[in-house]
């Protein structure tokens, strides 16, 4: 029989369990009875603060997101405009989910999942007003939630979609900023410049430079203490 915990002390364990699970099995190769005994956590309590796996998910989402951009900026010291931050924060998605087959699963989940589908868009609207305001002077922060929405679409389908010797990922990423930088109509001169800058970054040691980070914050976020496991 699982022990009994209160609501916040089963939030962590579950939380704690499934930041290891999702990144070592996938969001789809975990499931919930899995977690349910590694947490030592009743379905009783687990329905009632997540839900389902999917309430779970958007936990993570929360957190993952809301860093991105912030991990993009910290990659060179003299990103010119944020145009260019937008630009590197997503080649970085793009290949993040192409070195880690189980964070690809993650990510393609959080796009799908309604719930963690619309903190990825608030949260990644308000960094496109900041990044494409001047170029769209008209619009409002609801145009760029509803734009947000399409390319968000893209990324998704970019995200599922395996790179492979003709499909490379800088091919990839450079059809993905073509497209979503012409949506925000920067000009095709600067749209040059802005993609050269991305390709620029030695992407693969980011993610990696990336990747690890986010690991570490997920373990130190929702790490268990000894006496909080029983032993």
């Amino acid at each position: 029989m699982p022990r009994r915990y209160d609501s916040q002390d089963a939030k962590k364990r579950v939380l704690a369990v499934c930041a290891r699970l999702f990144l070592e099995k996938g969001y789809t190769g975990t499931k919930v009875a899995e977690i349910l005994k590694e947490a030592d956590v009743s379905a009783g309590s687990f329905q009632n603060i997540f839900h389902s796996k999917d309430g779970v998910l958007t936990e993570f989402v929360g957190i993952i997101f809301s860093r991105q951009f912030d991990m993009a900026r910290t990659l060179t010291a003299d990103i010119p405009t944020p145009a260019h931050v937008y630009a590197v924060e997503t080649a970085l998605q793009l290949a993040l989910t192409e070195m880690n087959e189980n964070l690809r699963d993650i990510y393609v989940e959080a796009y799908t999942y309604p719930a963690s589908a619309e903190i990825i868009h608030r949260s990644t609207a308000v960094e496109l007003q900041a990044a494409f305001g001047a170029y769209l002077p008209a619009f409002t922060a609801g145009d760029f939630y509803e734009t947000e929405l399409g390319t968000a679409g893209m990324m998704r389908t970019f995200m599922a979609r395996r790179c492979d010797p003709y499909f490379t990922l800088e091919r990839k990423i450079r059809r993905f900023l073509e497209m979503s930088l012409c949506v925000f109509h920067v000009p095709q001169e600067e749209r040059a410049q802005i993609i050269a800058y991305a390709a620029g970054v030695d992407l693969r040691a980011a993610a990696k430079k990336v990747m690890d980070a986010l690991f570490a914050s997920l373990s130190m976020q929702f790490e268990l203490n000894p006496d909080e496991n029983g032993t």
